[in-house]
């Protein structure tokens, strides 16, 4: 496997943090937008993500209500037991103009960084429809 990358990218959204919220951090609000499904496994705390029929476990590391939420995805290789994959959205407010950003920061091995890109600018696009905004 390659090393992995940071990626990190801002969107402007007109919609209120507390309407974005649940769609970063609940498993029915990000099957919505972010992959095919979430399945939360309460006794273990996991989250299993569902991409084209791939899975792909994650813990929620971290979260603050209405402001961000920290995925930590379960080693998948030897080389993820010391360097583990996250994703983390933080949701951000320009006082002065009221707009709301996402800004997301995807930590993996995926190579083709402007591939990344495309895949995040259609996946909050997605979003944006969802949300109005």
């Amino acid at each position: 496997m390659g090393k992995k990358r940071l990626f990190s990218a801002d969107y402007e959204f007109h919609a209120s943090v507390k309407m974005l919220y649940p769609y970063l951090q609940s498993a029915s609000g990000l099957s919505e937008w972010f992959c095919d499904d979430v399945k939360i496994n309460n006794e273990s705390k996991t989250l299993t993500f569902f991409w084209d029929n791939e899975e792909h476990q994650a813990v929620q590391a971290a979260h603050r209500v209405n402001h961000s939420v920290k995925f930590e995805f379960l080693p998948e290789n030897s080389d993820d037991q010391a360097d583990p994959s996250y994703l983390e959205f933080r949701l951000e407010t320009n006082d002065l103009t009221q707009s709301v950003f996402l800004h997301i920061v995807d930590y993996s091995d995926f190579e083709d960084q402007k591939e990344l890109q495309d895949l995040w600018d259609d996946l909050v696009g997605e979003l944006k429809k969802i949300v109005g905004g």
